[in-house]
């Protein structure tokens, strides 16, 4: 386990998590914003993927299970993104569409949210969010993101949220020498 809420565990994915990931990734209106729902050999490439990011990062999306079942009803957590030649930490999520509307989403992306900056030390996280993609977009709110910019990547416009806490941290370190001087 790496996160525990209240209502959630999230957890490094296993290959046993194939069937249960593929239900909701192969789900028409759960992967709207993608280009198509997902085949069952892209759903494996996709724990595969997160296998090795937690080797060579540290952290990737992990299964999100609900603490009273162990049922896995989505992903949530941290990847690298590189936008820009510059290199971010991105929260993305994913919830099965029957569990929509419980504030699951919220609560894995803001325990997500905290893993990165205390644990890993992180100074800023973003997601990136199709515009139209409300749910999203209000999941990003609720955790304090603000919208940076649009931007052209993934070969469409995406919206950046982002909370940065290195201006914050910055400024108090200022404040602190302030004090000190």
């Amino acid at each position: 386990m790496i996160i525990e809420t209240k209502r959630l565990i999230l957890r490094p994915f296993k290959m046993d998590d194939l069937s249960s990931l593929h239900s909701i990734f192969s789900d028409p209106e759960t992967m709207a914003f993608y280009p198509a729902p997902f085949s069952e050999e892209q759903t494996k490439s996709w724990i595969k993927r997160n296998l090795e990011r937690y080797q060579v990062d540290g952290f990737g999306l992990w299964g999100v299970l609900l603490k009273e079942n162990n049922q896995l009803i989505g992903d949530c957590g941290l990847v690298t993104q590189t936008i820009a030649d510059r290199t971010y930490v991105e929260i993305g999520y994913h919830i099965n569409k029957n569990e929509w509307s419980k504030g699951y989403a919220t609560e894995a992306a803001k325990s997500c949210m905290e893993y990165g900056f205390h644990t890993l030390g992180l100074n800023k996280l973003i997601s990136i969010i199709d515009p139209k993609n409300h749910q999203s977009i209000r999941v990003a709110e609720k955790i304090g993101f603000t919208k940076e910019q649009d931007l052209f990547i993934f070969n469409k416009i995406h919206s950046i949220y982002s909370d940065d806490r290195s201006s914050i941290n910055g400024h108090q370190n200022k404040k602190i020498m302030d004090t000190i001087l």
